[in-house]
């Protein structure tokens, strides 16, 4: 019966009670905006059969207004039925629902369209960013509040704003506002919190009287692991010390949860810093990104096991794995060959170049085209004198590749050709950074392009559409012959894995490839860029698969792909290895 139902705060004992006894919660953070909706329950079994008794939920609000205005909670992104599965399978939960949520995710929840407004003040009461986060925070707490523990639920508490000593803005107001907010729309008897580091600047902006400050009485991110970012080496964190240190804080009657439990995946172009984040996210946590138990599952259940009750029966075991093998790929044709397909709306012209957020194309990929003003005899340098690559720049001249800038590290290449040759420029967002103060990140070619004295001008920008491209199947394999030359740049190449009666989780390897994306059935498992390493692998759920059907296989290769074009399906992944022997 719901009413006899709560949970609060003893502050006298220092400690949580549920239904009026002391309670202590053993949790384990699990996104699941990084895993596929056909996995979460069993996911959230492992967590309950290793002696877990809560799980901590962020929700990304970009995941769910991509659109400004229309709010998705359907398939993968049906937070209710997640709640659901966990209620049934005997976990509490902890909701972190933002707006900002960090989590090494694009832009860190905020969705990108806000940036359409120049001067925005995120994460503040500026009303150009209040608004819409109100908006959003109306639907969402609107739906959450059934799901509160004494409403009936498993939400035992929820986080308002996430981390915000740490960032520049330090609003009151802001913070005082979105209080009022959850306190509107949730009642006056869930527990809320904020979550902060413990410098005394920290803790002054973040928190709030009234609200638990979760490094009080808590460890609310007790690391499990790491995060790997491109070009370092596979981060990984001694499973012996997380279960001393995990079993010291529970003998203090402390409550703790597990950052990560399982990692997952940012499948898609989730990830989050332009110094990005790899595409797995699987973070050497207890649960590997693809949901396998592992040494330190056990152990953290060894320790656990002297602290309550753990479920009585086995460990449900790890999905099954398949290697495929080999398939080899064709060419479709490069992006510029391509823009009917891609950018069927056309182009947008403009004197000088447009952001993404202007553009109204968020994540992905922008062609950026123009004329040489003159004749170019010599390599004459093309510069981005501000900086302005975000993030990554592939260069061509008459469909000719020429190399590539990129943010922070080449701001300047040599062209050559004659006045009028045609200038490509495909710029990639490789993911918005979503932590500090630089989160206001706009993509696009900032400020202009010059190249020897000459700025250039006169831009036709082409919002590519390749997802929806890939999905419905437009991006076939041209066997005219004349797109069948190797060529370097970026390129669309095809194949089809054949079906084999199973759809298993799998892992594909991209040996002698560059950098790109790739898509299997029209579904973008992410970033691959085994060059700069450390992952080599992405990661292929089952549910992707079809057992019975030929399987599609897209990737988009922006710099040159090997010339064997072979790609590999293995039954293990590897995510640590630091570059490559071609």
């Amino acid at each position: 019966k719901a009413d006899s139902r709560s949970f609060s705060i003893d502050y006298k004992n220092n400690c949580f009670q549920k239904d009026g006894k002391p309670f202590q919660y053993i949790s384990g953070s699990i996104h699941y905006s990084r895993i596929p909706r056909e996995y979460w329950k069993d996911r959230l079994l492992k967590m309950y059969m290793t002696g877990l008794n809560a799980i901590q939920v962020y929700v990304p609000w970009n995941f769910h207004e991509t659109v400004q205005g229309v709010f998705n909670f359907a398939g993968d992104r049906d937070l209710e039925y997640f709640l659901n599965l966990a209620n049934q399978t005997g976990l509490l939960v902890i909701l972190r629902p933002g707006p900002y949520i960090c989590a090494e995710w694009e832009m860190g929840g905020l969705p990108a369209w806000l940036l359409q407004k120049p001067n925005i003040i995120l994460r503040s009461a500026d009303t150009e960013y209040l608004k819409p986060a109100s908006d959003w925070l109306a639907m969402l707490l609107t739906k959450m509040k059934p799901w509160l523990y004494q409403n009936g639920g498993n939400i035992i508490s929820v986080q308002v704003e996430n981390e915000y000593g740490s960032y520049f803005a330090c609003d009151y107001n802001y913070m005082r506002h979105l209080h009022t907010l959850f306190r509107l729309f949730l009642g006056e008897d869930v527990i809320l919190f904020t979550t902060d580091g413990n410098t005394d600047k920290e803790m002054i902006c973040g928190t709030l009287e009234g609200h638990l400050c979760l490094t009080c009485a808590v460890n609310s991110e007790f690391y499990t692991g790491w995060l790997d970012h491109w070009g370092d080496k596979h981060a990984s964190v001694d499973t012996v010390k997380v279960s001393k240190m995990l079993g010291e804080m529970l003998s203090m009657g402390a409550s703790v949860n597990m950052y990560m439990f399982e990692g997952g995946t940012n499948f898609g172009y989730w990830n989050g810093k332009f110094r990005s984040v790899v595409t797995s996210y699987d973070y050497n946590a207890p649960l590997s990104e693809a949901g396998d138990p592992t040494d330190k599952l056990l152990a953290i259940r060894d320790v656990i096991k002297n602290f309550r009750d753990i479920p009585v029966g086995p460990m449900p075991p790890a999905t099954p794995k398949f290697a495929y093998g080999f398939i080899t790929l064709q060419k479709v044709g490069n992006i510029s060959s391509l823009l009917d397909t891609l950018s069927p709306q056309g182009p947008v012209r403009s004197q000088y170049p447009l952001t993404f957020e202007e553009i109204k194309q968020y994540y992905g990929f922008m062609l950026y085209r123009t004329t040489l003003p003159r004749n170019v005899p010599e390599p004459t340098p093309l510069i981005s004198p501000l900086n302005g690559i975000h993030d990554r720049a592939y260069v061509s001249v008459n469909g000719v590749f020429q190399g590539l800038m990129e943010r922070d590290t080449a701001l300047v290449m040599n062209v050559t050709g004659q006045q009028g040759d045609q200038l490509d420029i495909l710029v990639e967002n490789m993911g918005r950074v979503n932590f500090g103060s630089y989160i206001n990140d706009n993509k696009s070619l900032l400020g202009n392009l010059i190249l020897g004295n000459d700025v250039l001008t006169d831009w036709s920008i082409y919002p590519l559409d390749i997802d929806t491209a890939v999905a419905n199947g437009l991006l076939q394999v041209d066997h005219s012959g004349s797109a069948m030359e190797a060529g370097d740049g970026p390129m669309i190449y095809s194949g089809t894995l054949k079906s084999t009666g199973l759809a298993w989780d799998t892992f594909v390897k991209l040996n002698g490839w560059t950098k790109g994306q790739v898509w299997v059935n029209g579904v973008n498992l992410g970033r691959y860029w085994p060059q700069r390493g450390p992952q080599q692998t992405l990661y292929v759920p089952g549910p992707f698969l079809s057992a019975t059907q030929p399987n599609n296989i897209t990737v988009l290769e922006l710099e040159r792909a090997p010339s064997h074009r072979r790609i590999l399906f293995m039954d293990r992944p590897q995510l640590n290895s630091t570059g490559q022997k071609t």
